[in-house]
């Protein structure tokens, strides 16, 4: 059940005519505006409307109503209801719009490139397709393989990423399971190295090993010398006496 009342104006028409609670309170416990609920009693507001009683319903207690009216400041609480109703399942496959079915190759061929621990089963309940099309992705027999591009399935609208995030932590479970029944060891976890690890390191690697080796230097040319001007502007003149 939600958190505010079924029939709300209903239910605030019944409660301004049979109690003695604040506006603010039917307004909290309704989600209607304040005003709304004053218009209600002044008439001008719900007129027609049959008010609801929300303790017939099972939605309010006389209790919590005789505490609101003690405390002008004390906000009602809905009532839970006596059997939780358990959430209805979906069942067959998952429908898909026509718009996005064109979309479903490249959903599976990104989920089998970046996460290939997923199950067949899981992609199909992901994506809402077949494991005859998952498998023909997979080993690349798919009719249209060459125009598949990998595509991540959220940002495609196939699936959100709750079921994506979900589904993989149950897969990487299952696989976890798995390595403890075959006796396999837990893969180490990486982590930073500390600051003298990676200096410690460095200490044993030359330069180029680095950053790779480095272009030889060019050889050095010897520089022309520099005429002197004196010279040049005497040589010049010489021309011209000649």
């Amino acid at each position: 059940m939600a958190d505010k009342p079924l029939m709300p104006r209903a239910t605030a028409v019944w409660l301004v005519d049979n109690t003695a609670l604040t506006f603010k309170q039917i307004a909290e416990f309704t989600g209607l505006h304040e005003l709304e609920v004053q218009g209600i009693a002044d008439g001008e507001v719900a007129q027609g409307i049959r008010g609801v009683d929300p303790i017939a319903t099972g939605q309010l207690t006389r209790e919590e109503i005789e505490k609101g009216e003690a405390d002008p400041n004390y906000r009602l609480k809905l009532a839970k209801p006596p059997v939780e109703l358990p959430k209805v399942k979906r069942k067959g496959p998952k429908y898909t719009p026509v718009s996005k079915r064109q979309d479903k190759p490249n959903a599976i061929a990104w989920l089998l490139k970046h996460h290939p621990e997923l199950s067949d089963a899981q992609i199909s309940r992901l994506i809402g397709t077949t494991r005859n099309t998952i498998e023909a992705i997979r080993n690349r027999t798919h009719w249209n393989i060459a125009n598949i591009t990998p595509k991540d399935p959220v940002t495609l609208g196939l699936c959100t990423q709750v079921e994506l995030d979900e589904a993989v932590a149950k897969a990487a479970e299952r696989a976890a399971k798995e390595r403890a029944r075959q006796g396999i060891a837990e893969p180490a976890a990486e982590t930073l190295k500390s600051p003298e690890e990676t200096l410690a390191e460095l200490d044993e690697k030359s330069l180029d090993d680095v950053f790779g080796e480095q272009p030889a230097a060019p050889a050095t040319t010897q520089e022309e010398p520099v005429p002197d001007a004196e010279a040049v502007f005497a040589g010049l003149k010489k021309k011209e006496e000649e």
